[in-house]
């Protein structure tokens, strides 16, 4: 498994100000890779800040639903992103199937579009998607069902184990389609509070990287008391020391 990616999220109000400064410092980290957010919105400091400190991006989160698509797309192609990851759906379309087949309707639409400027779709969930239950399964794998092969998932194993999942077992159970992962630690409160780097919380994360030894993985703080980068660091220690 090469070297983790982390979402840009993580260090959103730094990037606002000096994104140029966020990506060096990511880089004398030693990560190679990050997870951009808002990819038009952020394109020129990406454009120039990716090459400028030797990184890629090859996932980025983008919202797609009722989004200029063809803009969002033609954007990632442009910066070298692969998959463009859907980053929310509000948990009011989670709560039953026509919800869920309205949202994996609207990204397999999307992925169409998405091959004709030859990149892919993906999707991210929070706690809701496995929270909710119909039919004694959750939204998320009701919805991974109805999604096209070319979609990929990017389970934030975190919300998935806050919203009551067995982390790895989901993992196990979506296999390949599972292309990246995030990883963060932590209290499993929903409000994101007590988010710790990878390795000090409650999150089984042995067992969760050895379910999915080829996804990404993509480090990311909601929130973080304290300096973020350390905590970025910190898990980029432990990803990087635990590597399988």
């Amino acid at each position: 498994m090469g070297k983790p990616s982390v979402q840009l999220y993580s260090v959103r109000e730094a990037f606002a100000a000096d994104p140029a400064e966020v990506l060096r410092r990511l880089a004398a980290i030693g990560f190679t890779a990050v997870e951009p957010y808002g990819v038009v919105e952020n394109a020129e400091a990406l454009g120039a800040g990716l090459p400028a400190h030797g990184l890629r991006a090859p996932t980025a989160h983008a919202s797609l639903i009722g989004a200029d698509q063809d803009a969002v797309f033609a954007t990632a192609r442009e910066l070298g992103i692969g998959v463009v990851v859907e980053p929310f759906v509000p948990s009011e379309l989670w709560q039953d199937p026509a919800g869920v087949s309205a949202t994996a309707e609207a990204l397999n639409a999307a992925a169409k579009l998405a091959q004709r400027h030859g990149v892919r779709v993906g999707y991210h969930n929070h706690w809701w998607e496995l929270e909710n239950r119909i039919d004694g399964r959750s939204a998320f794998e009701l919805f991974a069902d109805q999604l096209d092969p070319e979609i990929v998932l990017e389970v934030d194993t975190y919300w998935a184990t806050a919203g009551g999942e067995d982390a790895p077992a989901l993992l196990r159970r979506l296999g390949g389609r599972v292309h990246a992962i995030h990883v963060k630690d932590g209290s499993l409160a929903t409000d994101a509070t007590g988010q710790v780097p990878a390795g000090q919380g409650r999150i089984p994360l042995p067992e969760v990287l050895a379910a999915a030894p080829e996804a990404l993985r993509v480090v990311e703080f909601d929130q973080y008391d304290g300096d973020v980068f350390e905590g970025i660091a910190g898990s980029f220690a432990y990803l990087t020391g635990a590597a399988r």
